[in-house]
């Protein structure tokens, strides 16, 4: 998988990358075939993108904006999205990921575990939604909330210090 980084520190680069990349192993996904963009942003920003594209004036802790559709939640098949391939690097592009730092500490001081295990659940809770998981009602929230802590548990990522 290819990552863009935006406003991301070496560290929290290698560290988020563990994550979605374990993300897509166990979800058995065409890794090597996938790009996807992650970036830190401020508060401010955050806002300003929930308002525009959500229509949600408040600032929030992630964004995720898919660029596919993946509607059961299946597997991937790269060739019915040919049309779709980045032409620079014939990889198709999940969407967005958008991390607020800020609101990453926040919520990390509040829950009582580290940033990077904050961080970590961030990027995997937005990978899951360019996956096409949500948590719209029970059951699917539940599916998601599952899978979270079976992929952060493979990693030996705990809520705890």
């Amino acid at each position: 998988m290819k990552i863009y980084y935006t406003n991301v520190g070496f560290f929290k680069r290698h560290y988020i990358t563990k994550v979605l990349e374990a993300a897509l192993d166990y979800l058995s996904q065409p890794s090597e075939q996938l790009e996807v963009s992650v970036s830190f942003v401020g508060e401010d920003e955050i806002r300003e993108l929930n308002k525009e594209y959500r229509n949600n004036d408040n600032v929030t802790d992630v964004l995720s904006f898919p660029a596919v559709e993946n509607p059961d939640r299946g597997v991937i098949n790269v060739e019915e999205h040919a049309a779709d391939l980045n032409p620079e690097t014939w990889l198709l592009n999940l969407g967005d990921i958008i991390i607020c730092l800020p609101r990453a500490k926040a919520q990390a001081k509040e829950y009582g575990h580290c940033l990077k295990r904050e961080v970590a659940f961030l990027a995997l809770h937005s990978m899951l939604h360019l996956l096409g998981y949500d948590h719209m009602n029970d059951e699917d929230e539940q599916q998601m909330t599952s899978l979270q802590k079976q992929i952060l548990d493979k990693l030996n990522i705990k809520r705890t210090k």
